[in-house]
């Protein structure tokens, strides 16, 4: 077959965000498109918009596979919550997007590989909940302090059996983190598969549907890391069908 499309869910950009521009944009950083080109696949990054001209089932059904970038916060109020101090970057035109995505790639065995706020963006949309500020959870170590920071370099220990031992080659994976929030109660059908060793879940798994979850930055260092490569590697094969 032709190589595989994948859709990367993109990020939204205000004015001025991107020098000489005075109008808003549409991006996802490079590490995305090339660990998916390094997979064999053909990246394509689909904006955050309304849903108006096509339902999302009818929009994951044009792609071979689908990342759920990183990014800002998931508005609380997606996961029954209200809204705590030390949020950032909100944006509800890229929430009910990615949340209706989620769902849709779920519903139609659409491989999906889930990033970051893509990781918590597929745990809100099975229901299920997010510490708002981990600094506030007892008993949690650094995870990073995102927009702008160097990230924690973590090593997460990975379920036996699991999809993601399989796929990685190993019980532990190094994985650069930047989130200052995490997953509370897991949604509906997701199976935590990999964690740090404060006990955060730092890795998800939804059996029966080909979908992997990470909280950590994968493309960040996929060029020099096999193991990082290895999680869009199995997306572009599990594209392939």
């Amino acid at each position: 077959m032709s190589a595989p499309l994948i859709g990367i869910l993109g990020y939204r950009l205000a004015a001025g965000r991107v020098s000489l521009w005075p109008w808003g944009g549409f991006a996802v950083p490079e590490g995305y498109v090339q660990a998916v080109l390094r997979a064999g696949g053909v990246p394509a990054i689909l904006p955050p918009t309304a849903l108006e001209n096509v339902t999302a089932a009818d929009l994951v059904a044009r792609f071979d596979g689908i990342v759920l970038a990183g990014g800002g916060d998931v508005e609380p109020h997606r996961y029954g919550q209200e809204p705590g101090g030390s949020l950032y970057g909100m944006d509800a035109v890229r929430d009910g997007f990615e949340l209706e995505v989620a769902r849709a790639a779920a519903a139609n065995d659409v491989p999906t590989l889930a990033i970051c706020r893509g990781f918590q963006v597929t745990n809100v949309a099975f229901g299920g909940t997010l510490h708002q500020h981990l600094p506030d959870v007892p008993g949690t170590g650094p995870h990073g302090t995102p927009p702008a920071d160097e990230g924690v370099l973590h090593e997460i220990a990975v379920r036996p059996g699991s999809r993601l031992a399989m796929v990685t080659g190993g019980l532990s994976v190094k994985g650069q983190s930047h989130h200052h929030q995490g997953l509370d109660r897991l949604g509906d059908g997701l199976v935590a598969v990999g964690a740090t060793d404060d006990g955060l879940v730092e890795a998800i798994e939804r059996p029966g549907w080909r979908m992997t979850g990470v909280q950590w930055h994968p493309e960040e260092s996929a060029a020099e890391d096999p193991q990082q490569q290895a999680l869009f590697d199995a997306l572009v094969a599990d594209a392939r069908g």
